[in-house]
């Protein structure tokens, strides 16, 4: 068929694959920013995965109905090493920005507050060249958000821009991906900002997503995170989903998946709609005519799986030292030992350390830095103590076809 036309390349569809089957999610954020509004209690919110799971798009999906209710948002990715300051600013200038409040002299407080709290990210004796400028024109506020204390400032910003979103009516809606990148005292401070801002009924809230240990990461920070948020825990598609998510596209093309493609394709892919998406992309190029069948599906497997391994796996195995790629196929090969001898495993194929460090003949102490080092970079996360898992889904089958 037309690959011109092909509705499966990244952003040409209207409604990516990714959105298939999170219409709950949609309108249960939809009543959260109306009860806020209409000054009720609610949490803030925190989506979690594994990649591929789509928590980005639903991430940016959620922000589009803030813009659509009227409220300014912000949005940023958290990476290692990097401070909340710089981009918390960023995102709350751009929020305010589209507040639209009318007293310009408030907004320009509010502004200086979040200069302010923008350059403390500099040390104090730094030099004015050093200092990053946050592209804010109102001029900084002293004595406000501006003590250095994170937690201290970032309760007084958030603070400060729910009050100026209450005056006129509307919300502020912060969206964090990779959260689970922040540092510990970044995420103690938010914590502590969103259970200010609750106790306070400011029209403020937080939308986080991440991988799946976000919560324990929340949890050893603040005790009381639990209460501050509303977990949404974003999985594969169900087979009805995924179904969803290959014929919308191609019906809006005038074409049609045969059932025994639709029925080859949730085996191929698992319902993961980013695997959904780079099988479509390939099988709707490689099918002849309408309806695509079982055997285009055939065909479009090695192409596929070829995609994926250069820009989904092998560009995240890449970003591994040598002794960190030797760590991740012991792991995957634990897996397959595991599964042989009749253990259930998830997609994560979480695997006992111990078990990991028995296979490669080594002390598990001496695997730490390796262990360490794939945490940070995100390819696998701990979701109990003593087991380590794959961050990305069929990790694990990549490694061990590719060995």
């Amino acid at each position: 068929m037309d690959p011109i036309r092909n509705p499966y390349a990244p952003g040409a569809g209207q409604r990516p694959p990714e959105l298939a089957g999170r219409d709950e999610q949609l309108k249960t954020f939809e009543v959260v920013l109306e009860r806020i509004a209409r000054g009720r209690p609610e949490r803030s919110i925190l989506l979690t995965g594994l990649r591929g799971v789509g928590k980005t798009v639903l991430l940016n999906a959620l922000r589009g109905a803030a813009v659509r209710a009227g409220w300014g948002s912000g949005k940023f990715e958290a990476r290692p090493e990097q401070g909340l300051r710089r981009p918390m600013s960023a995102a709350l200038h751009v929020a305010v920005r589209e507040l639209g409040h009318p007293q310009g002299d408030d907004v320009d407080q509010v502004l200086g507050v979040i200069k302010a709290f923008a350059l403390r990210d500099a040390p104090a004796n730094a030099k004015l060249r050093e200092k990053w400028q946050p592209g804010i024109d109102a001029p900084a506020q002293t004595g406000r958000a501006d003590s250095g204390d994170i937690e201290i400032d970032l309760v007084e910003l958030l603070t400060d821009v729910g009050g100026l979103a209450a005056d006129v009516g509307k919300g502020v809606a912060i969206f964090i991906d990779e959260m689970q990148d922040l540092g510990s005292d970044d995420i103690s401070a938010l914590c502590a900002a969103c259970h200010e801002i609750s106790q306070n009924g400011l029209p403020v809230i937080v939308v986080g997503a991440g991988l799946p240990h976000l919560p324990a990461v929340l949890s050893a920070s603040k005790s009381y995170s639990e209460r501050l948020f509303r977990y949404t825990r974003i999985d594969r598609l169900d087979r009805e989903a995924a179904e969803f998510a290959l014929q919308s596209p191609a019906r809006d093309e005038e074409s049609e998946w045969g059932a025994d493609a639709l029925e080859a394709m949730y085996v191929a892919t698992g319902g993961y709609p980013y695997f959904i998406q780079a099988y479509g992309k390939v099988a709707w190029d490689v099918a002849p005519r309408s309806p695509i069948t079982a055997e285009d599906v055939t065909v479009a497997g090695p192409e596929a799986e070829e995609e994926l391994g250069v820009g989904f796996f092998g560009s995240r195995f890449e970003r591994a030292t040598p002794g960190e790629r030797e760590y991740l196929r012991a792991m995957a090969d634990v897996a397959a030992e595991l599964f042989a001898a009749g253990e259930e495993l998830d997609e994560s194929e979480s695997v006992p350390t111990a078990a990991v460090a028995k296979h490669l003949d080594r002390k598990p102490q001496s695997l730490s830095p390796a262990r360490d080092g794939l945490l940070k970079k995100g390819l696998i996360y701990s979701g109990e103590r003593g087991r380590i898992a794959f961050t990305v889904p069929h990790f694990g089958k990549y490694l061990r076809n590719s060995a």
